[in-house]
């Protein structure tokens, strides 16, 4: 059981720090109010991968793969990055000002943004399908509840360690950036956003036209 929860650890800390869609609203957010609203992404993104471990677990995550489901969570996650990738331009091409620290920060929309790109990132429902795989590769090739619970355990406690390891690193590396940084840090992440919407979408496409496959091992690809 130790050697499992180990192994969810360091799997869990693999998936988290992959760059993906929610770092980068990560530092997005963490750019204007530091910690806190980079903690809430983190916390939002959180709430998301907990759900789709919970439906892995659950078995639902190979009836998820179906196109006729995977298909509309993964447009709602494509519309909701080219909808940030707009909204980060935007805020880059207004005169605003780095908030200090204590100042009031829009706790609750970094929150939402964190849930709604960790719900609608279709990778998630890959990697959670395949958690079976995932385990035999570390020799528990016909898990048990209590395995399973392990797992989760393990994966868990070392995406809410990431939580406070991100948002403290984004804070501490962008606390003090000038307005000329800032904007410079807003565009950077539009561009991500955007470049990570048509990655999905081209992602999208391909499985929709070629037949679904067997399970295989889970890939790390991020929390975009």
């Amino acid at each position: 059981m130790l050697t499992l929860f180990t192994a969810a650890i360091v799997l869990g800390f693999v998936f988290n720090a992959a760059p993906g869609a929610v770092f980068a609203e990560t530092v997005r957010q963490g750019v204007r109010g530091g910690f806190k609203p980079a903690f809430a992404v983190q916390v939002g993104s959180l709430v998301g991968d907990a759900l789709w471990a919970v439906l892995g677990l659950a078995g639902v995550g190979l009836l998820l793969q179906s196109p006729v489901l995977r298909l509309p969570i993964g447009v709602a996650g494509v519309l909701y990055l080219l909808y940030l990738a707009w909204d980060s331009w935007r805020a880059a091409n207004q005169e605003f000002a780095v908030e200090t620290a204590g100042a009031p920060v829009e706790g609750r929309r970094a929150l939402r943004a964190g849930v709604l790109l960790s719900v609608t990132n279709p990778q998630n429902v890959a990697y959670w399908a395949a958690l079976g795989s995932a385990m035999g590769a570390v020799g528990v090739h016909d898990p048990s509840t209590a395995q399973y619970g392990v797992f989760f355990a393990g994966f868990m406690t070392s995406s809410v360690l990431w939580c406070f390891i991100c948002a403290a690193l984004v804070d501490r590396v962008f606390r003090s950036v000038g307005q000329h940084w800032a904007r410079f840090t807003y565009r950077a992440c539009a561009v991500a956003f955007l470049a990570l919407a048509m990655s999905s979408l081209r992602d999208l496409v391909a499985s929709h036209q070629k037949p679904a496959l067997p399970a295989q091992p889970p890939a790390v690809h991020g929390r975009p």
